[in-house]
């Protein structure tokens, strides 16, 4: 079973690149997450080649945020939010499937001058308590983009950033918790001493040409879900955004349905 997690900052933007289509075509994902979709209700006619189920969920404002998710197998139950049914910056998907259950996330960022740390600080335990809630019924999968580089290895100038927006000490300590609480990095858990291995790079000129980069895009797994890992990877050849998609492969022992 393969998934693949990307986000296109700004959904018409990389389709009218190309390059979403080529990759989505080319990858056969059994399901396939995006954030920062950047539109609203009937932007977009997305024609998926394939049978793909597509569940959306739209931030109130315009041109915001955003995610999505496109599935060969129907979901059992869809939700939108954490504790509630609505979630204005529509931030997240929660699909049930007969083995697991999928949670598409973009976290928000602390913003650079780290005025939104609190909310952001916040919004992590109360997606950690929902998560833990869901895996208590069966295992979660979790991806996206979690807007933080946990360990040092996981950006370029670790030094430089230290106590930026995505790698200040309290980012990362939630990231530990969420980790300590049963689930597994699987990209870590497969290449725990991987450098240069990065899915986000600043828009400066250059940057993603020398690799100076950010891994800050995730699959999180439920951690008895790892004797299915098969495969993590990082496709940082595929453009169309400044992040580049991230891909986990599962066995089929645990197809969706």
């Amino acid at each position: 079973m393969k998934l693949v997690s990307w986000n296109v900052n700004g959904l018409r933007s990389c389709v009218n690149k190309g390059t979403f289509y080529e990759y989505f075509d080319h990858i056969q994902a059994d399901i396939f997450c995006v954030q920062e979709t950047k539109l609203q209700e009937g932007q977009i006619n997305l024609e998926l080649e394939g049978e793909y189920r597509q569940y959306w969920n739209y931030a109130l404002k315009k041109g915001y945020s955003g995610t999505s998710v496109f599935s060969k197998a129907s979901a059992l139950s869809v939700r939108y939010g954490l504790e509630d049914e609505t979630e204005p910056e529509g931030r997240i998907i929660t699909l049930e499937f007969d083995s697991f259950y999928l949670v598409n996330v973009y976290t928000p960022n602390a913003k650079r001058d780290l005025s939104r740390l609190a909310y952001r600080l916040e919004w992590e335990d109360r997606f950690r308590n929902f998560v833990l809630q869901l895996d208590s019924h069966k295992p979660v999968i979790i991806c996206g983009d979690l807007n933080v580089a946990h360990q040092e290895i996981d950006l370029k100038n670790f030094k430089g950033n230290r106590g930026n927006s995505g790698f200040t000490e309290e980012e990362r300590e939630k990231m530990t918790l969420l980790l300590n609480s049963g689930f597994t990095d699987s990209f870590r858990y497969l290449y725990p001493d991987r450098t240069d291995a990065y899915s986000w790079w600043s828009n400066m000129p250059k940057v993603r040409d020398r690799n100076v980069g950010w891994r800050i895009d995730y699959f999180l797994v439920s951690s008895r879900l790892r004797p299915f890992i098969v495969d993590a990877r990082i496709d940082s050849h595929v453009f169309g955004s400044d992040h580049c998609p991230v891909v986990l492969e599962l066995e089929e022992s645990l197809n969706p349905g």
